[in-house]
């Protein structure tokens, strides 16, 4: 049997900009998707703390450093500037591997200049 569980949650983060007239993902500093244990293409879903919105894109890495967490393309309409959110990517494990299951969790800060690794 296998299971699907969160591999990495990046939490307290703050959407910087956003483009509506591109191909569509996500935008995110490479930094922050390093230290989560993400990857550029990865499939991820992000949560709208500020009007409950969920959708799923990809990730494109943007500038070392920068704190930039941008929605592109439709995805956009769902966030604005300012916006809190969560993003989550997932894997698929065996029921082994499940049963001692840690997710690597970051906490932004600063708006997305300071990662704090959540034990």
């Amino acid at each position: 049997m296998f299971y699907t569980m969160c591999k990495s949650k990046i939490s307290n983060g703050v959407v910087t900009g956003k483009q509506l007239y591109y191909q569509g993902s996500i935008t995110i500093d490479k930094y922050i998707i390093e230290k989560a244990s993400m990857l550029p293409e990865e499939m991820i879903d992000v949560l709208n703390l500020n009007n409950g919105a969920r959708i799923k894109t990809y990730i494109i890495s943007g500038e070392p450093g920068s704190g930039k967490i941008e929605l592109n393309g439709p995805a956009s309409r769902f966030f604005e500037i300012g916006d809190n959110i969560i993003i989550l990517s997932s894997c698929i494990i065996d029921e082994k591997e499940a049963k001692n299951w840690k997710m690597k969790s970051i906490k932004l800060k600063d708006n997305n200049k300071t990662i704090e690794l959540i034990e």
